[in-house]
């Protein structure tokens, strides 16, 4: 679902667009074309006058807190914001106790773990905030304002987008403030650098366990509020509730530390290779870093999942099942057509790794992602 503002400019434009080509022969379709920027222009310009047009964000980079609170991202060039809710550094036992109903064995052995400071996006990521990216709305935007992009848009211009899906990723469910879905890992990732670019913050997925740590927030037991999996509905959309769709972010209850949807709606991707049990030797910010397309992991629980499905603990396996209704030859590297289920949410540490760490620890992964080349006539 589009902003209403976005569709009113669009509308002007193209009926304005449409009179033109009705009234003009093929020796006046330049200058048609070449009058378009300007008509869009013109119509931004009344839009924003009138005061329907919201202001978009010229600077792109949120205030830096010199304590844990929250804080809103902008975006330039839009109106989306992203919501951020710190997260307390401190230490739990990750994974189920072996007493817990519907446990599986990857969860564990359990371990206590570490984990530093972070902030975490209060929701999955919409599609109004994945738009912008995936469909290059920053870039385009700047060019009918005629804006010349700043430093920081040029880094993150920089960053490969998607190529275009076969089809509406969203398959009619909706998109606008509901979690974007279908993405690989890869494309998630992708997102977080381009923000990164753009923000001059770092962001990234969450760890899993940075992630069980966050849901959590300071719980022993199966879902954030306890172990009744009748309360559930309080707190999320699943198999019971969902009406067969994903639904727009933050309609439930938080958790106790501010985030929404952790249980439910979409599962969510983490930066981990997905391992049939924990290690014990990695007790300070533990991170399997990949080293194979499959399987990696996603955590908590989407609209079309069971209850047990939800739980804190729960680990899910990426496959490459997921791509099966993906037409391409090679498959995209962009998108998972079989995971209606499966979004993402953000994560920025509060101590900023230096050039090394990222390259050998958080932005590490392999094999390496690349398109496919295109042939000349393409």
């Amino acid at each position: 679902m589009k902003p209403a503002t976005h569709w009113y400019s669009h509308y002007l434009f193209t009926a304005h667009v449409h009179h033109q080509n009705a009234h003009s022969g093929p020796s006046d379709q330049n200058q048609v074309l070449n009058n378009e920027a300007n008509v869009m222009r013109f119509t931004l310009i009344i839009l924003f006058v009138a005061g329907t047009l919201p202001r978009v964000h010229a600077q792109s980079k949120s205030q830096t807190p010199t304590k844990p609170v929250p804080y809103t991202q902008p975006i330039a060039q839009t109106n989306v914001k992203i919501d951020m809710v710190p997260i307390p550094g401190g230490s739990f036992t990750m994974g189920s106790p072996e007493r817990e109903a519907n446990r599986e064995p990857d969860e564990g052995p359990q371990r206590k773990v570490e984990i530093e400071p972070f902030w975490m996006s209060k929701t999955e990521i919409t599609w109004n905030a994945y738009d912008i990216w995936n469909e290059n709305q920053d870039i385009s935007r700047r060019k009918i304002m005629g804006v010349k992009p700043s430093a920081a848009d040029k880094l993150a211009d920089a960053v490969t987008r998607p190529t275009p899906p076969y089809t509406d990723m969203s398959f009619k469910m909706g998109r606008g403030k509901r979690p974007a879905i279908c993405m690989t890992q890869h494309a998630a990732r992708k997102y977080c650098e381009w923000l990164s670019a753009k923000s001059g913050h770092y962001y990234r997925l969450p760890t899993e366990a940075e992630w069980e740590y966050a849901c959590r927030a300071g719980s022993k037991t199966a879902y954030h509020f306890g172990d009744d999996p009748k309360k559930l509905a309080d707190y999320a959309w699943f198999s019971d509730n969902s009406d067969d769709s994903y639904q727009p972010v933050a309609k439930k209850k938080p958790n106790k530390w501010g985030l929404y949807d952790m249980h439910g709606n979409v599962s969510e991707w983490v930066l981990d290779q997905y391992t049939e049990k924990y290690s014990p030797d990695q007790k300070k910010n533990p991170l399997v870093v990949p080293k194979t397309l499959y399987p990696r992991v996603v955590r908590g629980g989407g609209w079309d999942d069971t209850a047990d499905w939800l739980r804190s603990a729960k680990r899910i396996a990426s496959e490459d099942a997921w791509k099966d209704q993906d037409p391409q030859l090679p498959k995209s590297i962009w998108y998972h057509t079989d995971a209606l289920s499966v979004g993402f949410r953000i994560v920025r540490p509060m101590r900023v790794p230096n050039a090394k760490e990222r390259a050998t620890k958080w932005d590490k992964t392999a094999p390496e992602q690349k398109d496919p080349p295109q042939d000349d006539d393409q």
